[in-house]
């Protein structure tokens, strides 16, 4: 699949506490290794994060994108970034992929979701043998969301750790090709 208007961008430097506050790519702060579903939560952060992923996306609508065809998709803590990108966006996206993520805020952030950024697709995939962010963290989302009233399709991958698979990305793959939108 070739996807012409692509972006990677990489977290800045942050000092991180779980590895003993030394300065390196984060797009927030870690407590603590592995991420449980209870994990302590930097929301402050992470909504920090949130504005420069949002300023990302504005440039492209503003480019001319329909809103329909941004996706935002990223691993572990770029996951749990996705996540609260999409559902905070004022508008409803083409949707957003998350790999071996968590929730990384607290249950009073649902009252800021947009209605149409709830109508955004969620796919969450996660390795079963994940020992970086557990397996129980990534599966305490999708209830989570549903709750909220988002929808999100989540994947299990057995004998996956802390990685992307080839199958992940294969099915990403077709997952976006069933919601992109022609620009004819």
């Amino acid at each position: 699949m070739v996807l012409p208007f692509c972006s990677f961008p990489s977290a800045p430097s942050n000092p991180v506490t779980c590895n003993s506050g030394a300065v390196m790519p984060s797009w927030f702060d870690i407590h603590k290794i592995p991420v449980t579903a209870d994990s302590p939560k930097d929301e402050s952060g992470v909504l920090k994060a949130v504005q420069n992923v949002h300023a990302m996306i504005d440039k492209e609508v503003a480019a001319g994108t329909d809103p329909n065809n941004v996706f935002v998709c990223g691993f572990s803590q770029g996951g749990a970034l996705t996540l609260t990108s999409v559902l905070l966006y004022p508008k409803k996206l083409g949707g957003g992929a998350v790999f071996s993520g968590w929730i990384p805020f607290n249950s009073s952030l649902i009252e800021r979701f947009p209605p149409d950024a709830k109508k955004t697709p969620i796919l969450w995939s996660h390795g079963i043998v994940d020992g970086i962010v557990l397996f129980e963290a990534g599966q305490a989302g999708p209830p989570f969301l549903e709750q909220a009233g988002v929808s999100c399709e989540f994947k299990a991958y057995p004998g996956l750790g802390h990685s992307i698979s080839n199958e992940e990305l294969k099915y990403l793959e077709s997952w976006l090709k069933t919601r992109l939108q022609s620009s004819s």
